[in-house]
């Protein structure tokens, strides 16, 4: 399980923890939206990245 803290390897890239500095960091700049902005996407649509990726999608044009 991704929550499992005693596994050591790679986040889960299908989901976004707005929790996590470095994830919320490297999310907002894969988007091109500041912290804020993608926290308030996934407060919208859920942390699933491909349903943030289609909600963002207008703000990047």
């Amino acid at each position: 399980m991704s929550d499992d803290k005693t596994r050591s390897g790679g986040q889960d890239r299908k989901r976004i923890n707005v929790n996590e500095t470095y994830e919320l960091r490297d999310w907002a700049k894969k988007f091109g939206v500041t912290p804020d902005e993608l926290k308030q996407a996934v407060g919208r649509v859920g942390d699933r990245a491909d349903e943030v990726e289609r909600f963002l999608k207008p703000v990047k044009s």
